[in-house]
């Protein structure tokens, strides 16, 4: 029997029940809702943030909004922040169902299971607690149906070397398959509005550039508060190994944006990797 992942935010980061969440989801997506009409022709990547609905929701679904236009991916790759410390620097978890208000999403194991490698550790406790993959798998099941198979893989910020090798082996293994990567990351956390976009934009720059090295040394060097960093660099080494190379800012904004208050934010950004400036 396939061991079930419970939701441990719905009713806090977003709605508790099938019908609100519905409801909230219909909300972000407005007149926008995109129903994906055919299939992904090749795989493509996806940055969007994984705070509160009501914070980061809105900058979410202008980039789910916008995978749902290229087509609909026969599976997903999750790469979360990784929170809670728990578990191996890049964790992942080979098999099971997790759950949401909209339905159960069971995990492509087979899949999975050609990605465990020396970086790539199966390791159950970095997911017990952590919410930003979680966060990501309604926006899924609302434009693609909870049948949807995905892989969640948490990601530390350990050697940059480390996280290239990882990606490297994500793209070897989907090379050719029709599917989508998604780097769940807010971006500045607690600064001054500001500050917050000065930093982010100097990030996202070399997230554009497709900046692998330039970016981590950012990270580490202005010791940046963007959690899902990690996994921003798997996906950009994915995005270079597959020429999958054309990054573009879908969205960016503060819970200042949403709050009025300006004095301490939140960054979020949706940021779509594809093959051509033409998708």
């Amino acid at each position: 029997m396939n061991h079930v992942r419970e939701p441990v935010v719905a009713g806090a980061f977003y709605p508790g029940n099938r019908a609100s969440l519905s409801d909230e989801l219909c909300r972000l997506f407005g007149e926008s809702t995109i129903i994906a009409k055919g299939s992904l022709t090749s795989p493509c990547g996806l940055i969007a943030p994984h705070a509160g609905y009501p914070f980061s929701g809105p900058v979410a679904a202008t980039g789910y909004s916008h995978l749902a236009s290229l087509g609909k991916p026969q599976w997903a790759i999750i790469l979360g922040a990784n929170h809670t410390g728990m578990g191996a620097p890049i964790s992942i978890m080979p098999s099971g169902v997790w759950r949401t208000p909209l339905g159960d999403t069971p995990i492509a194991s087979d899949l999975a299971s050609r990605l465990i490698s020396g970086e790539v550790e199966v390791s159950p406790a970095a997911f017990a607690h952590e919410h930003s993959i979680e966060v990501q798998l309604p926006f899924l099941q609302f434009l693609f149906g909870s049948t949807i198979p995905f892989v969640p893989i948490c990601v530390m910020l350990p050697p940059l070397s480390e996280l290239v090798q990882a990606g490297k082996k994500i793209a070897e293994a989907i090379q050719g398959k029709e599917g989508v990567v998604i780097a769940s990351s807010d971006f500045t956390h607690y600064q001054p509005h500001k500050i917050a976009t000065q930093l982010d934009q100097e990030a996202i720059d070399r997230i554009l550039a497709l900046d692998s090295e330039g970016f981590y040394h950012l990270l580490v060097e202005k010791r940046l508060s963007i959690c899902g960093g990690g996994a921003i660099i798997i996906l950009m080494t994915i995005a270079k190994k597959l020429n999958v190379n054309t990054a573009r800012l879908l969205s960016y904004g503060t819970s200042g944006d949403v709050t009025g208050d300006r004095s301490s934010v939140v960054g979020y950004a949706s940021i779509c990797f594809s093959g051509s400036i033409d998708d």
